[in-house]
């Protein structure tokens, strides 16, 4: 289970293949290059089901590739080749084994303009994003605060928190949540009001303004990108070191796919196209 995404850029692969196709793509070669890190990170040969799965899909991956290929070389909806965070902050801290972490959730996407955010939203994860909330809320004035914090506190704030409270609820036959915390974390002082349920509201967007005629059900539009962007890299990057950055990598998956989202957020701002989301 995942929340996909896509930088609704207008190339020549998607003119070709169309959203739909696109996305199958994208969604092939993530799992297969999951299976492959897998494999490498047991160092043991794949099971049998493995290459099963993997020959199935040798038709999705060869046309997969190809796109991929053009992605690298043309496409300035590329997010890791057309869009990066670089550290400002005094490095002198770091050391190599900080930078030789295990990298838990590194990147799978083969199309570079589409990504994931897999389910379940870890606990320690979430803890961060609670924690970082409340440092932005207890250490600047109300009037620098980033303006979906300033909509997130407002009575009337169309994030109630209630979508997420549903999934959290939600358990599939297969035993798989959509957030390992059944409860969630509430902030405090200015910010009483708020739960961690308000900020994923938030997060999941608008729904669609073309109904999803896309294939995705919500989105992004571009008139709220920086505003967004704004919000996320305060959660997730500002004032945070190298060393830092790398802890949270190496403790779980989210951290590096939110980080990934925020990247996809400020690149569709620069390219004045929706961000989708389903």
């Amino acid at each position: 289970m995942s929340l996909e995404y896509a930088i609704e850029y207008p190339c020549e692969m998607r003119r070709i293949y169309g959203e739909q196709r696109l996305r199958h793509l994208g969604r092939a070669g993530s799992l297969v290059s999951q299976i492959v890190n897998l494999t490498l990170e047991n160092d043991r040969p794949p099971s049998d089901e493995s290459i099963k799965f993997t020959t199935e899909l040798s038709d999705d991956l060869e046309v997969s590739e190809q796109v991929a290929e053009y992605c690298r070389a043309h496409c300035p909806a590329h997010i890791e080749q057309n869009f990066d965070y670089e550290f400002d902050e005094d490095q002198s801290d770091r050391s190599d084994e900080d930078l030789n972490l295990p990298q838990s959730g590194s990147s799978c996407e083969t199309i570079g303009c589409l990504g994931r955010i897999r389910y379940p939203i870890e606990a320690r994860f979430e803890r961060f994003l609670a924690d970082r909330a409340q440092l932005l809320s207890d250490t600047l004035p109300q009037e620098q605060w980033p303006n979906l914090f300033l909509i997130l506190v407002d009575p009337e704030s169309p994030f109630d928190g209630e979508v997420t409270k549903e999934l959290r609820r939600v358990t599939t036959p297969e035993g798989l949540r959509f957030f390992e915390l059944r409860t969630p974390i509430s902030l405090a002082r200015k910010t009483a009001k708020l739960t961690t349920d308000n900020l994923f509201d938030l997060l999941a967007g608008f729904a669609a303004s073309d109904e999803g005629a896309s294939g995705y059900q919500r989105e992004l539009p571009v008139m709220a990108l920086s505003d967004y962007a704004e919000f996320l890299e305060a959660l997730l990057i500002n004032g945070l070191t190298v060393c830092e950055r790398a802890r949270l990598r190496a403790q779980g998956a989210s951290y590096s796919q939110f980080v990934r989202f925020t990247r996809a957020v400020r690149l569709a701002e620069s390219l004045g196209v929706r961000l989708l989301m389903d």
